[in-house]
């Protein structure tokens, strides 16, 4: 049994390709797992001894993204909240993905269980 886990969430409406879309992914993954190490140690380090555990899902639009993200600040998760380059596919600057976590699992899901997986 997991007690502490990371989710990613990906806007459905860019329509990135398979590529962009894990490099947001693994993005999002680093950033806040880094900003984790640095405010929630105790969490960090609980989340990586247990495995990493980490969930891709997905929203429809820049609105549920920042809507999920300000949650999470209420509930004193760590987040990041991915921005692209802009040199491939989307405009610089789009904001593509939301990650949450790791943390542990009963607050993380207060902020992304209703979310379906990619």
């Amino acid at each position: 049994m997991f007690a502490y886990k990371q989710v990613m969430v990906i806007r459905k409406d860019l329509k990135l390709s398979r590529g962009k879309l894990a490099v947001q992914v693994a993005h999002g993954a680093v950033t806040a797992a880094f900003k984790a190490s640095k405010d929630k140690p105790e969490w960090f380090k609980a989340w990586f001894h247990e495995g990493q555990k980490k969930a891709v899902v997905k929203v429809e639009n820049e609105r549920e993204l920042f809507e999920l993200m300000e949650r999470a600040k209420v509930l004193d998760l760590p987040y990041a909240l991915i921005r692209d380059a802009g040199l491939t596919e989307i405009p610089p600057g789009t904001v593509t993905c939301l990650a949450v976590g790791p943390a542990p699992e009963e607050l993380v899901d207060r902020v992304t269980g209703h979310l379906k997986l990619l």
